[in-house]
């Protein structure tokens, strides 16, 4: 029970990388809201969790509702003690010049305007109890970059160097920032990344990765599990790699 008395949000939380740190945060005490623009997605989890998520259908590109999401976690629980950034998309892979303007803004607005949207609406409330934790999920992408994946790439190496400047101005009250890199995982953005979900396609990507593996939602639920917790109260400015050995 590493998260008792703890509350938090995880926007995407509904499935893939997101419901596995609700269901990692939960089993460990916490209560969690789990916020997605799926939100029959997120009541469906927040019911498997029982008393302790709540749900809530938002769009974190929109401020009024990230707002408007801040503000009902906080009179539920009378505040919020983690947030988790992991609401994100892809575009689909091509050449960095064939990306429409519509598939740059959607990878800019979800995986970096909501990022600076969360900080807005959290850090004022986070900063007057002098405590909270940011967790970023960020990629490998943004680490070692695939071809073809350029704004993607790119949006989520801004979101590795967001976190770390967060860091180093939050630390002094008392707000640790870190991030998660996973490689490619099974989720729904699986096929995206790859374009074309086949045996060879897989077979492909597993080769780049030695531990011979994708990455699931258990996996980056522990990784986040540590980081939120009071175990990891030295750790900030950390862009940890949950990556089975891909950025080696």
């Amino acid at each position: 029970m590493r998260l008792t008395g703890k509350t938090a949000i995880v926007t995407g939380g509904a499935s893939g990388f997101g419901a596995g740190i609700v269901r990692r945060f939960t089993a460990n005490g916490a209560r969690v809201m789990i916020a997605d623009v799926n939100g029959t997605g997120a009541r469906d989890l927040a019911d498997q969790m029982g008393d302790h998520a709540i749900s809530r259908q938002v769009d974190v590109s929109d401020k009024a509702q990230v707002d408007a999401m801040a503000q009902a976690a906080i009179e539920a629980w009378g505040h919020v003690d983690i947030m988790v950034n992991n609401a994100g998309i892809t575009h689909m892979p091509a050449p960095l010049e064939d990306v429409d303007d519509a598939d740059f803004d959607r990878v800019f607005n979800v995986n970096m305007r909501s990022v600076y949207l969360t900080a807005r609406a959290l850090v004022p409330h986070m900063k007057q109890r002098g405590t909270g934790a940011f967790l970023n999920i960020a990629s490998t992408a943004g680490v070692s970059p695939r071809p073809r994946l350029n704004w993607y790439n790119a949006s989520k190496g801004w979101m590795i160097t967001a976190t770390r400047t967060m860091a180093v101005e939050l630390a002094p009250s008392g707000i640790r920032v870190n991030a998660v890199n996973p490689v490619a995982g099974e989720t729904p953005l699986l096929k995206s990344f790859m374009g074309e979900d086949t045996p060879e396609m897989r077979a492909r990507f597993l080769s780049t990765i030695p531990l011979g593996r994708f990455s699931q939602p258990d996996d980056i639920g522990n990784a986040a599990l540590y980081l939120c917790s009071d175990e990891a109260s030295m750790v900030t400015g950390v862009c940890m790699e949950v990556d089975g050995g891909r950025c080696i």
